[in-house]
């Protein structure tokens, strides 16, 4: 199992489809997940600390674990099946809970707790990008720093 940050999110053009990026701590390689746009714009904001003016679902539940009295000890990517991954939220005790990659990954940052993927499921869908293509990466960081959550709102909200 390897720990991953959060390189960002971004939108896939011409779908308008986001993706969240994330890279190993301690590796190479890079793992790639589309997401849905309400997600996209939870991490955005997250990232960017932007706090919106009513807490979103994500900062609620947050609340929830503390209220419960339980802590989020991690969030692991768990299984890549058919296109689709899978994510555990991970509490102490051991308790598991099902969750997508894209909640998880928004619960993770408001809470501070590391985000993991396991091995089988980097191997499977991990990318190494080799240094000529350092420079997309770049590029994509600077994206990053200019786009706004609304940005990942769709047409219809």
């Amino acid at each position: 199992m390897s720990e991953m940050r959060v390189v960002g999110v971004r939108v896939e053009l011409p779908a308008n489809q986001p993706i969240l990026l994330l890279r190993e701590t301690e590796g190479e390689r890079y793992l790639p997940i589309w997401i849905g746009s309400v997600e996209a714009t939870a991490i955005a904001l997250e990232q960017q600390g932007v706090r919106p003016a009513r807490p979103l679902t994500h900062d609620l539940l947050k609340e929830v674990i503390g209220a419960l009295g339980r802590e989020l000890e991690h969030v692991v990517i768990t299984d890549l099946r058919e296109g689709t991954f899978f994510a555990e939220l991970v509490f102490d005790g051991n308790v598991r809970v099902s969750a997508r990659p894209s909640d998880s990954v928004a619960l993770a940052l408001r809470v501070g707790v590391p985000i993991h993927a396991v091995d089988s499921v980097l191997e499977e869908a991990g990318l190494i990008i080799p240094d000529e293509q350092e420079d997309e990466v770049e590029k994509f960081r600077e994206f990053l720093d200019s786009v706004s959550p609304e940005d990942f709102r769709g047409a219809d909200t």
